[in-house]
C-alpha cells in the first residue's frame, strides 16, 4: 500500500499527488494524508482514500498506523514541520519517492533542520533553485524531471470563447485581487465593461458580484476555450496553463515556503 504525504491546507498538494498516482501508479491502493479541506471532494482525490491530519499535527502517527510499503512525499522532503527524518519513517516502508517543486529553500531548511530521508526516486515537476536541487541530489538514488499528467474529467462545462477565466481556490482576498487585476487588464486592452465576461472558478463560499462563479474541478480543461486565463503563480496553475501561455496572466502571492515569485518570473521569460 502507498501512503502519500500531502501536508498543507490548500488544493495544490492534492492535485499534484492525484496526477502522479494517475500516471505513475495506476490501479494501486493509495492513501493520502492531508489537512486540506478539499480532501472530502471526490473530484479532487478521485478513488483514493484520505486520512485527515489536524493542522499543526505530526503525520508520523498516521504513517505508523498505516504501515505502508511505499511513501510518496509531495513538495517538502523533510515534511512540512521537519518531522520526516531517516530514523522517523516506519520500518514497513520499502520504497520512497519525492515530488519536488520550487521552495524558498533557505527558509524551509530553517524549519526542517534535521537530516532529510533517503529517497529512491526524486521527481522534479519544475526546475528547482541550485541549492535545493543539490541537497535533494545528495539524498536521492535517482533524480529526474517529470511532466505530470492530470486525469481528465468525464464532463467539461461549456465556456464562451470570449470569457476571461479567473481560477483560484482562495483565500477570498486573493481572489478579489485577481478579479481587480482582470478588470484592469481588460481596461488597458480597451475592452468596455459590457464586453468583459469574467468567469471565476473557485470553491463554494467565494462569491463576487463582478463575476459569474463556476464550481468546477479541475479547471484546466476550460483553458483551451478561454480568451484569458488569470491565476496565482502556483505550481499546478502554471504547468497546466503552459500550452496557452500566450493568454495566461498571473499574480504571484507570498507563501510560507512556495516560491511563486521565482516561478512567475521564469514563466514570463
Amino acid at each position: 500500500m502507498i501512503a502519500c504525504y500531502a501536508a498543507g491546507g490548500g488544493l495544490g498538494h492534492l492535485t499534484r499527488v492525484r496526477a502522479f498516482l494517475h500516471a505513475m501508479r495506476p490501479g494501486r491502493d493509495a492513501v493520502i494524508l492531508t489537512s486540506s479541506p478539499h480532501a472530502g471532494d471526490p473530484r479532487v482525490v478521485g478513488p483514493h482514500r484520505t486520512v485527515k491530519v489536524p493542522p499543526g499535527a505530526s503525520y508520523l502517527t498516521a504513517l505508523a498506523e498505516l504501515a505502508p510499503t511505499e511513501l510518496i512525499v509531495d513538495a517538502f522532503p523533510g515534511g512540512l514541520y521537519g518531522e520526516l527524518t531517516p530514523s522517523a519513517l516506519p520500518a514497513s516502508i520499502r520504497t520512497t519517492t519525492h515530488l519536488a517543486r520550487l521552495l524558498q529553500w533557505t527558509r524551509y531548511r530553517a524549519v526542517a533542520t534535521r537530516p532529510l530521508p533517503r529517497y529512491d526516486q526524486t521527481w522534479t515537476v519544475e526546475p528547482l533553485t541550485g541549492e535545493h536541487h543539490a541537497d535533494l541530489a545528495a539524498v536521492s538514488t535517482a533524480m529526474a524531471p517529470l511532466d505530470l499528467v492530470d486525469p481528465r474529467p468525464a464532463d467539461v462545462p461549456a465556456l464562451d470563447g470570449d470569457a476571461w477565466l479567473i481560477v483560484h481556490s482562495g483565500p477570498a482576498a486573493e481572489v478579489a485581487e485577481l478579479i481587480a487585476y482582470a478588470e484592469e487588464t481588460a481596461a488597458a486592452e480597451g475592452l468596455p465593461p459590457s464586453s468583459r465576461r469574467l468567469v471565476l472558478v473557485a470553491p463554494p463560499g467565494i462569491e463576487d458580484p463582478r463575476v459569474r462563479r463556476l464550481d468546477v474541478y479541475p479547471a484546466w480543461p476550460l483553458f483551451a476555450r478561454a480568451s484569458r486565463i488569470i491565476t496565482a503563480a502556483g505550481c499546478n496553475a502554471v504547468r497546466q496553463a503552459a500550452p496557452w501561455r500566450d493568454r495566461h496572466r498571473m499574480i504571484p502571492f507570498p507563501r510560507l515556503f512556495d516560491d511563486q515569485f521565482t516561478r512567475a518570473a521564469r514563466a514570463r521569460r
